[in-house]
């Protein structure tokens, strides 16, 4: 029987200056902004820094620019 799939559930998020932080239960992520989205990428730091974590840990949002995103595809990219 294959092993049930676990998705990436965040733990904590950080905005930093040129990379978006997100650590898991075992893995710490450095994504850069262009590599998260374009909306992020052009925003600036304050806008950036303003970003929420979903109660499951499955998505962040950032109010100030109407982003949201999942956090699984992000960590996948990471890799």
């Amino acid at each position: 029987m294959p092993a049930k799939f676990q998705p990436a559930l965040a733990r904590k998020v950080e905005a930093a200056e040129d990379h978006l932080v997100i650590v898991t239960r075992d893995e710490r992520y450095e994504i850069p902004w262009a590599q998260c989205s374009e909306k992020l990428a052009a925003a600036t730091f304050d806008e950036r820094r303003h970003v929420r974590l979903s109660p499951g840990g499955y998505g962040l949002h950032w109010p100030l620019l109407d982003e949201d995103l999942a956090v699984g595809p992000l960590v996948d990219a990471a890799v």
